[in-house]
């Protein structure tokens, strides 16, 4: 059978893909490069946004119309909205996060066993979700009780992974190639605390660096509140990622307390000069929310302030939109939807010019690329795109398809999303096969 995956939302989706990926493989089936071959389709999907549910009810809509006999779809829309997605033509089944899991045996009615999937290369995601990174689950759920969130609803309390399940699939991951896994979790910053003897996700990522030999490892989003100073001094080792995103939500004390999040503007101020003060050149980035209840035009101005203080590197800009069983839902002193649309629009602008500023820094200087994509543009040349360590798009012509590598570049001009560079030098030896995206 051929099995076509697809994923909305966040980088924990994409783990969880990438897991099924291994276990098709590992029962004999093979991985589709896109709707039109494939007999099933798992999407993974996401209702964080109502945006977000949108992409995957047409996500599930183009199966449907590519004729894919079974659209199998999990995630939290299947959870948050279970007859909804099954009434949507063509689903022949839905997966709730509960059972999400066990998804792939349950589907083909077998045991998987951890061995049969250790000799799996952990090759990645044929067609255009050829990647050079992993993307690692190392904890599900979340008890936090933030007013605007559905993910608690929909991913239920924390749950952590250990330590050693975590190495075991970075190791595969190393053996399939990769040169950068990236950490993911719904309360990533949570890692440990439900464990008999509680532990830090400080010690897990110092567990990861002694014991692995992993290029580039890098961190997903971090709750502020979850983060001591000290948790910084982690990156002496530089194959940590030179990028952290801290989401903010909002520059206001008093929208901040409505939204239940256990950080202040002035505490989060202090937490990113930490950061910054024992990571040179860290790219911060976060997320916001534009118009959330009760925000009057004092407490957006008061955000706006802070944003331009912070400097972000980059930002998810939000139009704050009610979801269904949330607190926020019901709070008096609902935005009007144009007002929610303006004020998103403005933080876009501020963030942009932040961001502009902050890779505007980096040119002249060289840096290290990992390549992502390499697509040939004529006779013996390539346009290459790829990110930096500390998030930095780079765009660079080279006469090699240096996909999954790693080289230096000098970075010469500034260009829509991103960087241009020239490259530095050539490696020794060139990867001429592989996936080129």
């Amino acid at each position: 059978m051929k099995v076509f995956l697809d994923t909305v939302g966040c980088r924990l989706n994409q783990s969880e893909i990438e897991k099924y990926a291994r276990q098709f493989r590992a029962a004999g089936h093979i991985l589709a490069g896109s709707l039109q071959e494939a007999d099933m389709i798992v999407l993974n999907t996401c209702a964080v946004t109502a945006a977000a549910s949108s992409d995957s009810r047409q996500k599930i809509r183009q199966a449907h119309k590519a004729g894919v006999k079974e659209i199998i779809v999990t995630g939290c829309m299947s959870t948050l909205a279970a007859q909804q997605t099954a009434n949507i033509p063509g689903v022949t089944r839905v997966v709730p996060n509960a059972e999400k899991d066990s998804l792939v045996p349950d589907l083909l009615q077998i045991e998987i066993n951890e061995y049969d999937i250790e000799p799996i290369i952990r090759e990645p995601l044929p067609g255009s979700r050829s990647r050079t990174r992993a993307f690692i689950k190392v904890q599900d759920g979340c008890d936090n009780k933030c007013t605007f969130c559905v993910t608690t609803i929909a991913r239920g309390p924390g749950r952590s992974r250990t330590a050693a399940e975590i190495i075991t699939d970075i190791q595969a991951a190393l053996q399939g190639g990769v040169k950068e896994v990236v950490l993911t979790g719904v309360h990533l910053g949570s890692w440990g605390q439900d464990f008999p003897v509680p532990a830090h996700l400080k010690a897990l990522i110092q567990t990861i660096l002694d014991q692995t030999d992993i290029p580039r490892l890098r961190v997903s989003s971090l709750e502020p509140w979850d983060l001591e100073a000290d948790f910084f001094d982690l990156w002496q080792d530089e194959r940590l990622c030179r990028h952290l995103h801290l989401p903010l939500q909002s520059g206001s004390a008093a929208t901040l307390r409505r939204m239940a999040r256990k950080t202040s503007p002035s505490s989060f101020a202090a937490l990113t000069a930490a950061a910054r003060e024992r990571i040179p050149d860290a790219a911060i980035t976060t997320d916001i929310i534009a118009g959330f209840p009760g925000e009057s035009r004092q407490e957006f101005e008061e955000s706006c302030d802070f944003v331009r203080e912070m400097q972000f590197a980059g930002a998810h800009i939000f139009t704050y939109s009610p979801r269904q069983n949330t607190a926020a839902a019901s709070m008096p002193g609902q935005v009007q939807k144009a007002v929610r649309k303006a004020r998103s629009a403005a933080l876009r602008e501020i963030t942009a010019a932040s961001a502009e500023a902050f890779q505007s820094r980096f040119l002249g200087r060289q840096v290290d690329v990992l390549w992502e994509s390499a697509a040939p543009t004529g006779t013996d040349q390539w346009q290459l795109s790829g990110l930096t360590d500390n998030y930095l798009r780079v765009v660079a012509n080279a006469p090699q398809p240096l996909w999954n590598q790693i080289t230096p570049v000098e970075l010469t001009a500034c260009i829509p999303d991103g960087l241009q560079a020239t490259l530095a030098t050539l490696p020794d030896s060139i990867i001429l096969g592989g996936a080129y995206a």
